[in-house]
């Protein structure tokens, strides 16, 4: 009864207030100044959005060019604060311990006061904050501030806030005249989450009833500032934050003339429905003609092409959670197998019994990593056409490993399996990346750790496959030819991940040690802990220069790469490396990742010290058939190691690494062992009996 009063007295207001401003929203619109409105929802999701429930809000979207919101900030959780704090800051940012609701400014005359906010720079370590409010006041821009999270997003970095409302029933025509710069924090949907000390509940705390009256004094609120508004006002809408302890893609819409029914994205992310938090800074900045400081890592939004409506933006949400909700299942199913395996092929190997099995089952597990990225290329939309394509795409890829005149050949099933896995993740590389998009082993938006280019997983399987396929042609033409193969496509990929394409940092410091130790042992050199460290460094000249490169464009065209070489010129890059370390160092208690390491590592030392008594001769055989297998499988090795420790996914590259290769590699000898049991009757007795 309460809610429903508010409501009412809300659009009494706001009906009150539309009539004495229609004439001044009527001037203002043929006057030609750039004036913006964010309108700052916390929690809002494209679910919300209905006709019935929330119309304001529904109409304002429908009229706009719309996408969706990632508002992933430093935690994998976002709350209303830390959202806030980083449209202040405009880079990711958080308060620290007190994450909840922005705290409640302190009235000073027309203005008013961020209470303690010398906190965010000198204990919470946020010192970019107060960025958007600075550069208003530096360029002499007014701005109104309509409730607490505004108020802290239009802050100065003294945390003074210009005009300061409480409600949109106190905005006045002199305030809309005045200023060109408005934002308002609508924070009923994520009120009702936080308790007493300011931390979100779990998700499930409101009823459907609850969220829908809370969803309607939103919508009212927010129709009350629409209705006063100047018509030639840019309106921007966001879902500023999560609402739970679930990561979810949010709103966002750009109303503005032409921009209706339109895709609305950011060169931030380089997708054309996706925008991020720190993109609303520059948006805001650009829209009020005020320039945009180098700090700002967000670009403004870009207006794309027409097809964007609430289905297909709910659509991208509920993908991305179908895949997250099984991602950990997937893993821990992905290491048992590895396990499971290894365990079976030391016990069958060691007796000689069922080889052409064992290397059936290596040539399938060694398949299924591709089969996460090639699952994009068929739609789905729940569980069962997720998990049911994926093993449509494996069974292709193993039969045709293991089917066609090549499954003869030792190398053969190898060269097939390493072949796709590169050729897909170049292709991905070379069209877009979408194929890594809401992928097991890529990335998904809601996460916010990458939105294109090379993923450290998959930099991992398109090393390991690149270097193992290649050396199938160093095996087929020794000599200048092989070593030319391994080094130009090697190279050619290498660049393909840490170029403009994939923007793969720590990728590029890794890969190059990894060709370059393939190469000279192929060649016949040995190669010195001194050597390894010199071709780590010239890795990351090599990806510096990449990053230097990119950090001369425009800031709007710039990748993570490019923004790395400013936050080293001021000062902030130590900071991104020591979190970046932090999350690797995570990595090696990681239950689904460490396993597979260890037990693939365990099992090819002891099958390369003890090889008769461990795999029957499987690897020395190997390695006998193919020295440039040898050399491609060493480089593979130097390669997951050296990138996983230059990459926050950590133990995550190397044992992907191992995931591929190793499996291929056993293939590959058993199918040395099988080729002379055929030639040489009696071979395998007489290896069962040394081996027992």
């Amino acid at each position: 009864m309460r809610r429903a009063v508010v409501v009412l007295a809300v659009l009494l207001g706001q009906m009150l207030l539309g009539q004495g401003l229609s004439a001044a929203a009527a001037a203002r619109a043929e006057d030609g100044t750039g004036r913006v409105a964010l309108i700052g929802v916390p929690g809002l999701h494209w679910n919300d959005l209905t006709q019935a429930d929330t119309p304001n809000l529904w109409e304002l979207a429908r009229s706009s060019a719309i996408g969706s919101l990632s508002v992933r900030t430093v935690g994998n959780v976002t709350c209303p604060y830390d959202g806030w704090l980083t449209v202040s800051a405009g880079t990711r940012s958080a308060v620290g311990y007190g994450c909840g609701a922005p705290p409640m400014p302190e009235a000073q005359g027309e203005g008013a006061v961020i209470p303690d906010y010398r906190y965010l720079i000198d204990v919470a370590g946020q010192r970019n904050a107060g960025t958007l409010g600075e550069s208003l006041k530096a360029a002499g821009q007014c701005s109104i501030a309509i409730g607490p999270g505004a108020a802290l997003a239009l802050a100065d970095r003294q945390g003074a806030v210009q005009t300061y409302r409480s409600s949109p029933l106190q905005v006045k025509t002199a305030d809309l005249e005045k200023c060109r710069v408005i934002a308002m924090d609508v924070d009923d949907l994520i009120r009702p989450y936080l308790t007493a000390d300011r931390l979100p509940k779990v998700p499930d705390q409101l009823t459907a009833a609850q969220r829908r009256d809370a969803l309607r004094l939103a919508d009212a609120k927010a129709g009350a500032l629409l209705s006063v508004l100047p018509a030639d006002t840019t309106v921007l809408l966001a879902g500023l934050s999560d609402h739970g302890s679930v990561p979810h893609l949010r709103v966002a819409a750009l109303r503005e003339p032409g921009a209706q029914g339109r895709l609305l994205g950011t060169s931030s992310t380089r997708r054309a429905d996706i925008s991020i938090l720190t993109d609303l800074t520059a948006t805001a900045l650009t829209k009020a003609g005020v320039p945009v400081p180098d700090s700002v890592v967000g670009v403004p939004f870009q207006v794309g092409e027409q097809g964007a409506t609430f289905e297909r933006l709910q659509r991208a949400d509920a993908t991305a959670q179908t895949m997250r909700s099984a991602k950990g299942q997937y893993f821990t199913a992905l290491a048992v197998l590895q396990v499971l395996f290894y365990v079976l092929a030391f016990v069958l190997l060691r007796r000689h019994k069922h080889l052409p099995w064992v290397r059936r089952a290596a040539v399938a597990l060694a398949a299924l990593p591709v089969t996460s990225f090639l699952v994009n290329l068929l739609p789905w939309s729940n569980h069962l056409q997720l998990f049911g394509a994926m093993l449509a795409w494996w069974a292709v890829i193993t039969a045709l490993a293991l089917a066609g005149p090549w499954r003869r050949r030792p190398l053969g099933p190898l060269a097939v399996v390493a072949s796709v896995t590169a050729l897909t993740l170049a292709a991905d590389l070379l069209t877009g990346t979408t194929l890594q998009l809401n992928s097991f082993m890529g990335f998904s938006a809601e996460q916010g750790a990458r939105y294109y280019g090379l993923g450290n997983i998959p930099f991992a399987l398109l090393a390991t496959g690149t270097l193992l396929a290649t050396t199938t042609i160093a095996h087929r033409w020794p000599g200048k030819i092989g070593l030319a193969a391994i080094v130009g496509l090697g190279a050619a990929a290498m660049v393909l991940g840490g170029s403009g394409m994939g923007s793969d940092f720590g990728g590029v410091i890794a890969f190059v040690p990894g060709i370059a130790v393939t190469a000279l042992i192929l060649s016949g050199k040995r190669v010195s802990l001194v050597q390894l460290a010199l071709f780590c460094v010239a890795g990351g000249v090599i990806v510096m220069t990449f990053a230097w490169l990119n950090y001369l464009k425009p800031a709007s065209e710039q990748s993570h790469l490019g923004r790395f070489v400013g936050q080293v010129l001021t000062g902030e890059a130590l900071e991104v490396i020591w979190r970046k370390l932090q999350a690797m160092l995570g990595t090696l208690l990681n239950p689904n990742l460490m396993p597979i390491v260890i037990v693939a590592v365990a099992f090819l030392v002891y099958a390369i010290v003890r090889p008769e008594q461990a795999s029957a001769g499987v690897v020395p055989a190997a390695f006998e058939h193919s020295p440039a297998l040898r050399a491609g499988f060493i480089g593979t090795l130097v390669s997951g190691v050296v990138g996983m420790l230059v990459n926050d996914s950590g133990a995550a590259v190397l044992s992907m690494a191992l995931a591929l290769a190793v499996p291929l590699l056993l293939a590959t000898g058993i199918g040395v062992l099988l080729q002379r049991e055929e030639s040489v009757p009696g071979v395998g007795e007489q290896l069962a009996r040394v081996a027992k």
